[in-house]
């Protein structure tokens, strides 16, 4: 570990202390919650809070070198230090756990079979987070093996166990890039979603697809969740507002590609985890269809038709912004201007991204609102601290 994580992780440490923004009593919750994809940015938040909560927290991660593999290892150190500053704090003998009761990592394959089922066998889950996933729309064009490995094989490994082991509420990460050539916006859970345009998303699609066919053969309670451009510390440094921030600090030319006339849905990571606990706690139960002559409801909707136990939520802000208007905030944040070159669209890429979460609202009273600068603000703030000031 370099010595610039090292002196982080005692800041880290310190700040432990500091009360949590969510709330997720651990009598709502089962004595083990497992997070895939625990070394991984939104994993890595949504273990951490959870831990905070005093829940026992399970995670299993391959640690693959996608990108640098030390911002990895550097998340899962960070646990570690939490998982043992809640159990020395005031609040930690409140339930009498220890630090290695509260946060356990394996490290392993989603297509390791026999390792996951080791794993089933000696917990008892009564939720699973599934956020492990080969990530990356372009990756995908190149090494398009990875993706149906990880993101199918990977995710019906998951789906057997958890009807095997009879969990109560599978949680999964879907995407926007499921909406792909979709042109009406903000998208919505009720339009179709049959015209992806990078096999990432076409695997999310089918994670979907695979989802609702456990729930309605096994009564498996799944969830996906549709997550839209998600930023904030500890961000995976192929992202747009990391690789950004990098280059600006370094005087490298950032690249925009189709000119930058793009939109995005930013949404900040703290808001994706609040979502995330909230739908936890809501496990999804059929619905009735209805019916009127010969005008039979249809199946169709995803987000609030289907007879089996299955929802599909959007999260995002809800208030998409165009690509050079992140750059700019981004630049008066760190005080130093990009230098930018103009690069045509990429294939994969799409122009808009942009939610209505007013289901997600609705069923659970909450919605992404943390402003772009706010959280362009708290994210510098990070980057400075843990990689340096002009790194």
């Amino acid at each position: 570990m370099t010595s610039t994580v090292a002196s982080f992780l005692k800041i880290f440490a310190r700040r432990m202390a500091e009360p949590a923004t969510l709330s997720l009593s651990p009598s709502d919750a089962p004595a083990a919650v497992l997070v895939t994809g625990a070394a991984g940015f939104i994993g890595y938040h949504l273990a951490l809070h959870l831990i905070h909560q005093g829940l026992r927290v399970v995670g299993y991660d391959i640690v693959n070198d996608y990108y640098d593999p030390a911002l990895k290892e550097a998340r899962l150190a960070s646990l570690a230090v939490a998982a043992h500053a809640v159990a020395s704090g005031p609040g930690g003998s409140t339930t009498c756990l220890t630090a290695a009761e509260r946060w356990q990592f394996v490290k392993g394959d989603l297509v390791d079979l026999p390792r996951l089922t080791s794993l089933f066998q000696e917990h008892s889950f009564g939720v699973v987070v599934h956020l492990a996933a080969q990530a990356g729309v372009r990756y995908s064009i190149t090494n398009p093996a990875a993706y149906i490995s990880s993101n199918l094989v990977g995710f019906a490994n998951i789906l057997e166990l958890c009807k095997n082991h009879h969990v109560k509420h599978l949680v999964y990460a879907s995407s926007s890039s499921v909406y792909g050539g979709n042109r009406v916006t903000p998208f919505s859970e009720s339009h179709g979603v049959d015209h992806p345009v990078s096999l990432y998303a076409a695997t999310k699609k089918s994670n979907e697809l695979m989802a609702h066919s456990y729930s309605h053969l096994f009564q498996l309670p799944t969830t996906g969740l549709r997550f839209f451009t998600v930023y904030g510390p500890w961000g995976r440094p192929d992202m747009a507002v990391a690789s950004f921030t990098k280059n600006i600090l370094q005087g490298v030319p950032i690249e925009l590609f189709n000119h930058g006339n793009m939109l995005r849905d930013f949404t900040y990571v703290d808001d994706i985890v609040e979502g995330i606990v909230r739908v936890m706690q809501r496990p999804p139960t059929p619905q009735k269809q209805q019916t009127d002559g010969d005008n039979a409801a249809s199946n169709d909707d995803p987000g609030t038709s289907s007879t089996a136990p299955y929802r599909v939520f959007n999260i995002g802000n809800s208030s998409p912004q165009p690509l050079l208007t992140m750059v700019a905030t981004l630049e008066e944040v760190i005080g130093v201007g990009a230098l930018k070159v103009m690069k045509p669209m990429q294939p994969g890429d799409v122009l808009t991204t942009a939610a209505d979460t007013s289901r997600l609202e609705l069923a659970t009273g909450f919605a992404p609102r943390t402003s772009l600068r706010d959280g362009l603000t708290k994210y510098v703030q990070w980057y400075r601290g843990f990689y340096g000031p002009s790194s």
